[in-house]
């Protein structure tokens, strides 16, 4: 049962987010990108600081030793994000070495052409890594599960679609894009399976797996999707933001509470 859980919510999230991003880059929503932004950093943050680090704090390992964690784990995706920026920068040449707003605004700079595989390859790292955060949160909690699902879903979309930019700039077919973005988001069900296997070999450490998973949402809120909000707005577009924002924490809270109740 939970192997099957895994394996919908891995799909939803790596395949799901791909089409929401194709929607939202290409379709008809396309000009509600900001509020995508400011609800994925909530949901994000919420999905972090409610449910998966309590849920780590609940168990028996020493709150030093997670904190250290959680500490280590920031380190580690910004210095994920630097490789990034790093090989992008030097294989473009572009002067956005200044720019330490994570990868999909890079993405947005890159000329046509762009290293697609390298883009691919990265992705389908980083799915893969999903599928594992989403396996051990089904492993602690099938309500947990859901959310961390529901929270990768939201957090890949603006990866997505600065990735489908990309190809898009380096091949105009879009459909062609879409099937390779989708390829690789379809890696976050083989990291489930391999996070079912990982987490029911190391039990004792799935409270150490929710941090990493709270480190890497966190992260991604902070350093990717914040920044891009952080933009001189009018008094009307920056409340907008703040809602959306409240919108994404309480769509985590009430999903959870919600799961709670059944």
């Amino acid at each position: 049962m939970i192997l099957v859980a895994i394996l919908v919510g891995t799909l939803l999230a790596g395949i799901g987010s791909v089409w929401l991003a194709a929607a939202l880059s290409f379709g008809a929503l396309a000009r509600y990108t900001q509020h995508m932004l400011s609800l994925a950093a909530g949901a994000l943050m919420a999905t972090a600081f409610l449910h998966l680090l309590p849920e780590a704090f609940e168990s028996q390992a020493a709150a030093k030793d997670l904190f250290l964690t959680l500490l280590m784990g920031l380190v580690f995706f910004f210095l994920l994000d630097k490789a990034e920026l790093w090989h992008h920068g030097h294989e473009h040449h572009h002067h956005h070495h200044g720019d330490g707003h994570g990868a999909s605004h890079v993405h947005d700079h890159t000329p046509p052409q762009a290293g697609s595989w390298a883009i691919l390859t990265g992705d389908s790292v980083h799915c893969f890594g999903d599928g594992i955060l989403i396996a051990s949160a089904f492993m602690a909690d099938m309500r947990l599960g859901a959310i961390a699902s529901l929270a990768v879903l939201a957090h890949e979309v603006p990866h997505h679609m600065g990735d489908l930019m990309v190809l898009r700039s380096g091949a105009s077919n879009k459909r062609m894009a879409l099937v390779k973005v989708s390829l690789a988001g379809a890696v976050t069900a083989i990291g489930g399976l391999a996070g079912y296997w990982l987490v029911e070999q190391l039990r004792d450490y799935l409270p150490y797996f929710l941090v990493m998973a709270s480190s890497s949402f966190i992260y991604v809120a902070l350093a990717d999707l914040i920044p891009q909000l952080q933009k001189r707005l009018t008094a009307r577009e920056t409340l907008a933001q703040i809602a959306w924002l409240g919108i994404g924490i309480a769509l985590v809270t009430l999903v959870s509470g919600a799961a709670h109740a059944h």
